[in-house]
């Protein structure tokens, strides 16, 4: 058995999730050839990312002449699967917000993947997130190519089913992820009962240096953090309000926001017209190291979002012993247990998240202590990688077992001999 990992782009600073589960799955035995579909070369600082990138291998990276030579291949030596497969790429653009275009280039990309796999002798290919890495995986797939799973993170995938063919993904993979029962929960609305049992849940883990590092108490300092993207989706514009309000009061206290994202101006605008400078820094991205010292130096983390999957920012903090304000949406009632481990507030509410700040400010540190442990202990038992690893390798074995068919290795017409293979370094 040996597996191939396709991401769309590998490795990004927030996908270290990705890599955690590519080591438990080798520390398993089972090896993992890593591909990417766009290089991300100028992306890593974390030094782990920088040796998985030298792992990964971008098919964009053969340029269009690499793309052109990848698909005759294939149109010369399987011609009918080629068809099919083209079928398939029509069916699903049709609906696709992205059109026929760019799926036929998804096609022509599933196609150099297709000759790398079998190169390589791949048994199976799991994709991250079900949009275009596993458009890829299926079209590489339809043309002959191994077996594809995926996994499920939301919230995009959920808010963009039909149009991105999930129904179709998920009919013809072997298996699903979901990493939430919320996740699991979406994927039954939009395919056929026959196949909810397909899906199944495997949790997103911890990196190691927030669950090792010894407990710190939880300063008396009055101090928020914020870890994620600037965007629409994570309430931020929500969250200034409600700091407004606090200020308003006369409360003493910081709030930073460690992150970058599109909404940066529109944030830095609301700031300077409420007169907030002194209460909220955005610091713009962050390493791993820096992230768990600003959550160590927080009395509790905040995150506004409208929408989710299950963050991975919300266990780092918990497994740091600081209890998390946020919102009651997706997966998240999942990790934060009301008053045990943090406040749930009302999704878009300015009002029900300036109460749970206010109380987090208010409360006695030995509260804080509490509600942190607590958290701790939740994400030690539910996000342990040595254990979500080993349920996704048993997946990975059941298939095999199920679907030992080999897959060829030799083209199956003379003619293509003749082409040119098409090679690049990894990460080109």
């Amino acid at each position: 058995m040996k597996i191939a990992y396709l991401i769309n782009q590998y490795p990004l600073i927030n996908h270290s999730f990705i890599r955690r589960e590519i080591a438990g799955l080798e520390a398993c035995g089972i090896p993992v050839a890593r591909f990417s579909i766009r290089s991300c070369s100028h992306e890593p600082v974390e030094k782990a990312d920088k040796l998985e990138l030298e792992k990964t291998r971008s098919i964009l990276g053969v340029g269009i002449i690499g793309l052109f030579l990848a698909t005759l291949r294939v149109v010369l030596s399987r011609p009918i699967r080629f068809v099919k497969a083209l079928g398939l790429t029509f069916k699903i653009g049709w609906r696709s917000d992205r059109g026929c275009l760019r799926n036929l280039i998804y096609l022509a990309e599933a196609c150099v993947l297709l000759d790398w796999l079998l190169d390589l002798g791949i048994t199976q290919v799991h994709a991250h997130f079900g949009t275009n890495s596993t458009t890829v995986a299926m079209l590489c797939h339809a043309l002959g190519g191994p077996p594809y799973s995926f996994t499920i993170h939301g919230p995009e995938e959920f808010d963009k089913a039909t149009i991105l063919g999930l129904d179709e993904k998920i009919q013809r993979s072997s298996f699903v992820v979901a990493i939430s029962s919320f996740g699991k929960s979406q994927l039954y609305r939009w395919c056929n009962r026959q196949y909810w049992s397909k899906i199944h849940v495997i949790h997103c883990t911890v990196d190691e240096i927030f669950l090792r590092t010894p407990r710190v108490s939880v300063p008396e300092q009055p101090r928020f953090v914020c870890v994620g993207r600037l965007a629409e989706q994570k309430g931020h514009l929500v969250l200034i309000e409600a700091v407004a309000r606090l200020a308003a009061e006369g409360l003493q206290f910081k709030l930073v926001l460690v992150g970058d994202g599109p909404l940066r101006s529109e944030i830095e605008s609301m700031i300077a017209r409420f007169g907030l400078e002194n209460h909220v820094e955005i610091i713009g991205w962050a390493s791993n190291s820096e992230v768990k010292q600003q959550i160590l130096n927080s009395r509790a983390m905040v995150l506004s979002s409208f929408a989710e999957g299950l963050p991975v920012v919300i266990m780092e903090a918990l497994a740091l012993g600081r209890p998390v304000i946020t919102t009651h949406v997706a997966g998240v009632p999942e990790l934060v247990e009301d008053r045990k481990c943090g406040w749930l507030v009302t999704p878009g509410s300015v009002e029900a998240l300036t109460v749970a700040m206010r109380t987090a400010l208010q409360s006695p540190v030995e509260t804080l202590e509490q509600m942190g442990k607590a958290g701790a202990t939740l994400i030690a038992q539910r996000h342990n990688i040595t254990i979500e690893a080993e349920k996704l390798a048993a997946l990975f074995q059941s298939e095999t077992e199920r679907s030992p068919q080999k897959v060829a290795i030799k083209p199956e017409v003379a003619e293509v001999a003749s082409l040119p293979r098409i090679t690049t370094t990894k990460s080109s």
